[in-house]
């Protein structure tokens, strides 16, 4: 099923629904409230809206000072800058404050597509994951979307979140969407081999395992939702399980979900694994689309990466 709306639209949709019902949630943006789709929300509870400006860093801390004050704050805006413009703030006035922030980066990974990469943000999970304290989710369609900011409402601590910028298809229903921060979910099991997604890339993830399943090969399916902290206990069971595994991210092959994986893997029993992410270059201009399928992030390709890796350990 395709999506009619993005996940930035659930997310803000979500917002204010529960921020008419707790008073002490707040809404911050760096003059990004339609990137974010904010304008609802700044239109219904202006009192709980707060306007920076381009002024990312400035963002971050008052929306610290915020959450020392008492107060639920999500600040929003476009992942590239919140990463990177503002990693000094996240690090020192968020993460080693513990402070009650939700960072929410939109238009995540390649989601920018034309402006190239100095608007793709593929090394925020690399950054975010190593600040102490920090949890770090990229839920994958609309429905998780939704049960995470549910979640994050009630969670007391720091976290990142990034989403994208268009409607992605549907891996979950609204009837079957279970979501707990630090838990992955199995969302097919086999023996063979393991796929582990996140984001947007565990949609082509699972239609991969469709497609190994007409050839003979059980697949187990992971969406990794949250990757930090990260369930090491999912890892180590399909280290023991399976034969091989695979880790798919909309991020750069270093520092993201494959490193993330690769760190748990090789402490505990070392197997054959498989990092597929965007390489070490600066990345193509292009849609989303376009991006996904020049970089092998597509079903036919990690199919065929699985088909090979199986092959080799014969």
């Amino acid at each position: 099923m395709e999506n009619t709306i993005p996940c930035r639209k659930a997310f803000t949709d979500k917002l204010i629904e529960l921020a008419k019902k707790n008073k002490n949630i707040v809404a911050l943006t760096s003059d990004a409230r339609g990137s974010v789709t904010l304008d609802k929300y700044a239109e219904t509870l202006p009192e709980q809206f707060i306007e920076l400006g381009i002024a990312e860093q400035n963002a971050v801390g008052v929306a610290a000072g915020m959450a020392l004050s008492g107060k639920t704050a999500f600040v929003c805006g476009p992942a590239c800058f919140y990463a990177a413009r503002s990693f000094e703030q996240v690090k020192v006035d968020v993460a080693y404050t513990k402070t009650n922030v939700k960072i929410i980066g939109v238009s995540g990974g390649v989601s920018y597509g034309a402006l190239g990469s100095t608007h793709h943000s593929l090394q925020d999970i690399a950054s975010m994951r190593a600040l102490p304290d920090l949890t770090v989710i990229l839920p994958c369609d609309i429905y998780q979307t939704e049960k995470m900011t549910e979640s994050l409402a009630l969670f007391e601590g720091p976290a990142y979140v990034r989403m994208g910028r268009g409607a992605v298809p549907n891996v979950y229903t609204p009837e079957n969407v279970p979501f707990e921060i630090g838990k992955a979910n199995i969302l097919l099991d086999g023996n063979d081999i393991t796929l582990i997604g996140c984001g947007e890339t565990v949609y082509h993830v699972y239609q991969a395992a469709l497609k190994l399943k007409d050839k003979g090969i059980n697949a187990r399916v992971i969406d990794m939702h949250t990757l930090k902290p990260i369930d090491k206990a999912a890892i180590i069971a399909s280290v023991n399980e399976t034969r091989a595994i695979i880790t798919v991210e909309e991020h750069s092959i270093y520092g993201g979900l494959g490193s993330a994986v690769a760190e748990i893997v090789v402490q505990n029993k070392p197997l054959p694994m498989k990092i597929m992410g965007l390489p070490d270059e600066n990345s193509i201009h292009g849609s989303s689309k376009e991006i996904f399928k020049h970089y092998g992030l597509t079903a036919d390709n990690i199919c065929q990466t699985a088909v090979d890796l199986i092959h080799s350990l014969q």
